[in-house]
């Protein structure tokens, strides 16, 4: 078995950065730094992203229910996040890292306060942590729990139109951009 555990703490939930080691014969927790603690080699989803864009579909019923709950959590965190739908007509990808209208709505992406674009479950985490939930990013990209969202994701994406009643508008699992 296992003598040592290494937990990250989650900075969203307790607000404190590093690592954590728990002993298997003892109950306390000894305090790593976080360059000694091998989770700090990969981007850290704390709730002080700023700059973050997350294009999402207007048009999809789902969708926008949980962006408006971000949009609510993010009062406390005013001007970090810019939800841009990119359903609306003037939507061009090339404002945004070349994220075509179609790719946009193969999977979801995100664009950190880095610049860099996250696709599927990445961009759900640094979604999530920019408006304060950096706790659920972080256990969304967790080891054990990450192929699992990562295929149900897959299954959402894939059948998404067809869940949400897109499906006359739609072909071979792309909507045809509505220009009003």
């Amino acid at each position: 078995m296992l003598s040592q555990m290494r937990v990250c703490l989650v900075s969203g939930l307790t607000r404190l950065p590093g690592c954590v080691t728990l002993t298997s014969n003892s109950k306390a927790a000894i305090r790593v730094a976080p360059a000694l603690c091998r989770h700090h080699q990969h981007r850290t989803f704390s709730s002080e992203s700023v700059g973050v864009k997350v294009l999402y579909d207007g048009r999809c019923l789902i969708c926008v229910t949980e962006i408006q709950f971000l949009q609510f959590l993010q009062r406390s965190w005013r001007g970090k996040v810019e939800f841009v739908d990119i359903a609306l007509p003037g939507y061009d990808g090339e404002k945004y890292k070349d994220v075509s209208y179609e790719m946009a709505m193969e999977e979801m992406h995100v664009i950190d306060e880095k610049d860099e674009v996250h696709r599927g479950i990445p961009a759900f985490a640094v979604m999530y942590s920019a408006v304060g939930l950096g706790w659920l990013g972080s256990l969304m990209m967790w080891s054990p729990v990450r192929p699992f969202m990562d295929k149900s994701y897959a299954i959402f994406a894939r059948n998404r139109l067809k869940w949400t009643g897109r499906g006359e508008e739609c072909t071979k699992g792309h909507c045809e951009k509505k220009t009003h």
